[in-house]
């Protein structure tokens, strides 16, 4: 499908450039981030039930394919990654987990709209920055800077 692979190449860059060598725990915390990012972003646009919806959806459909990711909850902000992160540490599929949710999101709210979300989404991704934080460092709420300023409108 093309619009997938386009999901999947603008999440691979995302991986690459912000994921590459972390920890899994400092993983987990990445993808929190940057599901967070993309939470808010579409939140604008479908409000909170729609978008509830929507993301059960996508972690019911990655729980079946990655049973690490059956512990991920819809939070305020997003995913909560708080089972995930208890668990991630000996578990060798993270990563391709973490890249399956993201795109299977993309897809799915891709589809949904008619790809009238994907440029804003994909420039969302993009422009998140890798987290600066050391290993040693605290990380804060994983979700606060997704819910900085939330918009209820775009």
């Amino acid at each position: 499908m093309d619009d997938e692979h386009r999901h999947g190449t603008c999440v691979d860059a995302w991986m690459e450039r912000a994921t590459k060598g972390l920890s899994p725990e400092r993983l987990v915390h990445a993808f929190e981030q940057a599901f967070g990012a993309l939470w808010k972003r579409a939140l604008r646009t479908l409000g909170p039930v729609t978008l509830a919806a929507i993301v059960d959806r996508v972690l019911s459909t990655a729980a079946e394919r990655f049973p690490l990711f059956a512990g991920l909850e819809i939070g305020a902000t997003g995913v909560d990654c708080r089972e995930l992160r208890e668990r991630a540490g000996s578990q060798h599929d993270l990563a391709d987990g973490i890249r399956f949710v993201l795109v299977e999101y993309l897809t799915v709210l891709g589809s949904l709209t008619a790809e009238v979300l994907t440029p804003a989404l994909h420039a969302e991704l993009s422009n998140l920055a890798p987290e600066d934080t050391g290993p040693d460092e605290p990380h804060g709420d994983p979700g606060s800077a997704a819910s900085d300023g939330e918009d209820a409108a775009s």
